[in-house]
């Protein structure tokens, strides 16, 4: 018995890294996976339908169960098609996990309009159109008075989260992926649905190719050693979230090695209140309370 057995799953940017190892785990714990991933490279351009392909062969190889989409998830006909694909193969929808992405690393005076509308689009967008095309049809079952016990995981990032000079693009749509995701939860409620958001740190071609990180995520050189970094350290938190039994929702959990924390949403900290007005004069002895 798998974990996931009988349940029906998307994975976007399944193709490489995470995305294909949150696949390849969902299909060994027992789920039906439709992989999605155009096969771009890290910037977004081009496109390789082996790269889906191939992770389908490698679940059939071990007996699961896949099939290839290359549909661009950030088109709203696009992800439309991807879900509806799901039904179709399937017969039903229970897990959507978005995890398509691209990066345009650069500075903010030097980036361009396309580099900002190019990596919004592929992550919040791309969140958002297949996050909403499920939860229709799951608001239709629901109306019509079938079970719905299904669920979205998106994925965030630290450079959202917490920062990262050179990633205001990419920091952005991340943050706002969180954001999404817990005001998705609050609505998912009533039709029988949850959402969650996973913020990997993982080796994959987004991090390799961060400044600073490659050298950070390399492989271990000794082999026995526990490989901290490897995306298949991610794949588990997903697969546990995606079940039937599990009741987690509107939660943000950071992921690396063998660690998972929760990350809290902005809260309200230190306060300075009086009974009337701030004046400017009056901020400036007080401020530092705050700060």
């Amino acid at each position: 018995m798998g974990a996931l057995d009988g349940r029906v799953a998307v994975v976007t940017g399944a193709g490489r890294g995470i995305g294909r190892e949150v696949a390849l785990l969902f299909a060994a714990e027992g789920a039906s996976v439709v992989v999605n991933d155009l096969g771009t490279e890290l910037d977004g351009t081009g496109t390789d339908p082996a790269v889906a392909a191939a992770v389908v062969a490698e679940i059939a190889a071990a007996g699961g169960s896949a099939v290839a989409n290359t549909e661009d998830v950030a088109s709203w006909n696009g992800a439309e098609s991807l879900v509806q694909q799901a039904i179709d193969t399937y017969g039903d929808l229970h897990i959507v996990v978005n995890m398509a992405g691209n990066t345009r690393d650069k500075v903010l005076v030097n980036m361009s309009e396309q580099d900002w509308d190019d990596v919004i689009r592929t992550h919040l967008k791309g969140t958002f159109c297949p996050t909403r095309h499920a939860a229709a049809y799951w608001r239709g079952k629901a109306k019509d008075g079938k079970p719905v016990d299904a669920v979205v995981l998106n994925t965030s990032s630290t450079s959202g989260l917490v920062g990262n000079p050179g990633q205001s693009n990419y920091g952005a749509a991340k943050a706002g992926i969180a954001a999404f995701t817990v005001i998705a939860a609050m609505e998912f409620g009533r039709i029988g649905a949850r959402a969650n958001v996973i913020v990997p740190a993982a080796r994959s071609r987004m991090t390799l190719g961060t400044p600073g990180l490659a050298e950070q995520v390399a492989e271990p050189a000794d082999p026995s050693q526990f490989d901290l970094w490897h995306p298949a350290n991610i794949a588990p938190l997903a697969a546990y979230l995606a079940q039937q039994s599990c009741e987690v929702t509107g939660k943000v959990f950071f992921v690396k090695g063998g660690q998972i924390r929760k990350f809290e949403n902005w809260n309200r900290t230190e306060t300075i209140e009086q009974d009337d007005r701030w004046t400017v004069a009056s901020l400036g002895d007080a401020i530092d309370t705050v700060l």
